[in-house]
Formats: structure tokens, sequence, C-alpha cells
């Protein structure tokens, strides 16, 4: 009876192990998009938002989960459904002049990539420097060296499991928030109820987060990261298989698996942006620090109030985010730019294979290297990012979403009513922000 019995539990013990299993090795490409995007500049902003303003920005996090996991599972299913990057369905989707306009906007975005790396080599560096590990220059320039010569020699497979392991740094936020939260229905009702301030300042910072959360530079990327988990698959061969040329069980599978990919990542992503908030609110604001410049500075001030441990967290947390996203800012614009003038591109590429692509990136990591080592104030630098990305933002996403509509391109997979919806949605809410900065007088963290 006792062996019968046990069997029924072994079984679905088992299966709920597969389940993991399945889960773990399709998360990838949009964890990994998530995690980028907290990087050492999202991360300031969300410390800037919870020491300025408590928890009355909480509910952000909740409000932007379903308008960036929309986007970038609209990204992701060009890539699935086309077998194609969005700079070379761009190149059909639009005329000469379609092509140009969105070959300048590409060309903007690698600029502003290239300031938004320096900024983050030199929090990298300040995070070395608050664990007593040498000068903040130091690290900076070897730290730039070592992603550049990574990504010019590291194989695909190699560079997308560091990628996930550096994902799991953000968790430290959400450990250092546990700690130092003690008002959970306070948490609760501010996550819930939205609150608004008409002020210069917060209207500034949520225009802040806004475009910190959804990024333009994560359009190109998340397209492109999932056709290169695609090229390594056994279906296709070397070249990625689309979902119409799948079977229909493997098709819808396939799908599945990438939406839950996305879906995990983003809600990452949102999970961190909330942790940061609260536990900034829960120790700077509450002993009125408000202003906070920079993760490192974040880091540091925590350390009275949450002890040594928590900032010892908060600053490993930030560098691994930095590590991460650096070679997704240098990939991103490329990748697009390349594709759209017809171009191979692409990380499981050689240097050989895709000359211009490597170019653009090394391009974009040692420019940013340089300017790291340069007298140049990260934050005014973030604040000349913010501005470009406010800028551009919603054009590119109204490429994406024309590219999305086309039923030429998607075939079945083309947009469905509520991805219609959220997309221009996020459109909308983009340009206003865009607007919004600009009348502001620009971000000020």
């Amino acid at each position: 009876m006792a062996a019968t019995s046990s069997r029924p539990v072994d079984g679905s013990s088992r299966g709920k192990r597969r389940v993991w299993l399945e889960y773990l090795r399709a998360v990838g490409p949009g964890l990994i998009t998530g995690a980028s995007d907290d990087d050492p500049s999202g991360i300031a902003t969300y410390a800037q938002a919870g020491a300025k303003y408590g928890l009355s920005l909480l509910w952000l996090a909740l409000v932007s989960f379903p308008l960036m996991a929309a986007v970038q599972e609209i990204c992701d299913r060009t890539a699935l459904a086309t077998g194609s990057g969005l700079g070379e369905l761009s190149a059909k989707r639009f005329g000469h002049f379609g092509r140009l306009v969105v070959s300048v906007l590409l060309s903007i975005l690698i600029v502003a990539n290239a300031l938004n790396i320096a900024a983050d080599l030199i929090a990298i560096g300040s995070g070395m420097t608050l664990l007593h590990a040498g000068p903040t220059w130091l690290w900076a320039l070897l730290s730039g060296v070592l992603i550049a010569a990574a990504i010019v020699v590291g194989s695909f497979a190699r560079i997308s499991q560091v990628f996930k392991v550096l994902a799991m740094a953000l968790l430290a936020y959400v450990i250092v928030a546990v700690m130092v939260t003690h008002h959970l229905g306070l948490v609760l009702r501010h996550t819930f109820v939205p609150s608004f301030e008409i002020s210069k300042g917060y209207l500034a910072l949520f225009v802040a987060l806004l475009g910190t959360t959804i990024s333009p530079y994560l359009f190109f990327w998340q397209s492109a990261n999932r056709l290169e988990e695609m090229r390594v698959e056994d279906e296709g061969g070397t070249s990625p298989l689309p979902l119409a040329r799948r079977r229909p069980r493997g098709a819808k599978r396939k799908q599945s698996k990438a939406r839950a990919d996305v879906f995990s990542g983003m809600a990452l992503s949102n999970i961190v942006m909330f942790a940061i908030i609260a536990a900034t609110a829960a120790t700077l604001h509450a002993h009125h620090i408000v202003n906070i410049q920079s993760a490192a500075q974040a880091a540091q001030s925590l350390k009275p109030f949450a002890g040594r441990f928590a900032s010892v967290i908060f600053a490993l947390g930030f560098i691994g985010s930095g590590l991460l996203a650096i070679p997704v800012l240098a990939a991103s614009g490329s990748v697009g730019l390349s594709g759209i003038v017809g171009k191979e591109w692409g990380f499981s590429k050689s240097p050989r294979d895709a000359p211009l692509f490597y170019l653009l990136v090394s391009t974009g990591t040692v420019g940013g290297t340089a300017l790291s080592l340069l007298n140049i104030n990260p934050i005014k630098l973030l604040v000349f990012v913010a501005v470009i990305n406010g800028v551009i933002a919603a054009p590119l996403l109204t490429v994406v979403m024309r590219v999305a509509t086309s039923r030429s391109l998607m075939g079945e997979y083309v947009n469905g009513r509520v991805a219609n919806f959220l997309g221009w949605l996020t459109v909308a809410v983009m340009g206003v922000a865009s607007v919004v900065l600009f009348a502001s007088g620009g971000v000020s963290l």
C-alpha cells in the first residue's frame, strides 16, 4: 500500500521538476533584456525616486509592467515570426526615405548608448571603490577593456550564460528591500493606490522612470537576442527557423516558451524597480536624505541605516547589472543599423563574417570607456542620454509597431487587438513623456 500510494507523489514531483527545468531552459533573451534594463543609470533613477518622494512613485512599477511586457513581446514575436531582425524588417517595410529616417534614429541611438556605457563604467568603478578594491578610473578602464575583449573573442553560448548569471545579481535589491522595509501595509497602499504630485521635480522624475524602463535600445536587442538563440537551435541549422515553417505543435510550444521568458524578464525588471524604490524610501527618505545622484551614492548612503551588509549587496548588484548592460547597450543599435544596410550581425557570428557589427560594437564600447576616463559628471551624462532616448523612443516604437502590424511580413503572427492597444498606448505615453521632458526643462536626478 505504501509503495503504491507513494507513486503518484513521486510522479507529481518529477512533473514539477520537469516544468521548472523546461522554464529554466526557456529563459534567456527576455530575462537578459529585463535585467539589462536595470543598469546603474536606472538604479540611480529608482534610488532618487525613493529617496526624494518616498513610496509615492511605487505604483508606477505596477503600471509600467504591462506596457513594457507588451512592447518586448511584440519585438520578440517579430523575430519568431520572420526569422529576421528589426533592421532587416524595417528595410522591407519602408521605402528609401523611411529607411534613411530609421538609420538616422539608430545612429543617434548608438551615440546615446556609448554615453550610457561611459556612465555605467563609472558606476562599476565606483562600486569597486566602495568595496575597497581600488580607484574608480582603474576599474572603469579594466571593465571596458575586458568587456570589449569578451565581445570580440567570446562565443554567443558563452556570452549568454554569463549574461544569465549576472542577471541574478539584481536579486540583491529584493534582499535589501526585505531587510529594511517594515511597514508592509503602507507599501501595499502606495502600490495599488496611485498618488501624483504636480511639481517640476516630480514630473521630471516620473518621465525619467518611464524612460529608463521602456528604453529604446531594448527594442532591437530583444529581437536580436531571440534570433541569436534561434540560430543555435537544432531546427533550421544556422539560420533562424520562423514559426510558420515549424510544425504547428512545435511553433505553439516555442511561442509559449518565448512569452514566458519575456514576461519573466519584464517582471524581474519591475520587481527590481519596486524593491529599490521601497528600500530607499524606508531608509534614505525616512532620514531626509533626498539628493541621491548615483547608484554608488545610494549604496553608500544605505550603510548607516541598513548596515554594511545591505550596502555591500546593493553595490554588488549594480556592478553586476552594469557588466550585463554594457554589451547590450553596445550591441542594440549596432544590430539594427547593420541589419537595415543588409550586413551580417550578431555575437554568434565571427568578426570576419560581421565586420560592420563588430566595428560598431567596439566603437561604442571603446568610446564609452574613453569617455569614462574623462572628468565628466556621470549624472549630467545620463541627463543628456535621457533627453536623447526621450526623443527617439516614440519614433522607434512606431517603427516596431508598423512592422508588427504588417500581415505581409508577420503572416498569422501579426499583432492582435491587445498587442495593438498596448503597443500604440505605449507610443502615446512615450511621446507625451518626451514633450513633458522638454517642458520641464530636462530630467534632473
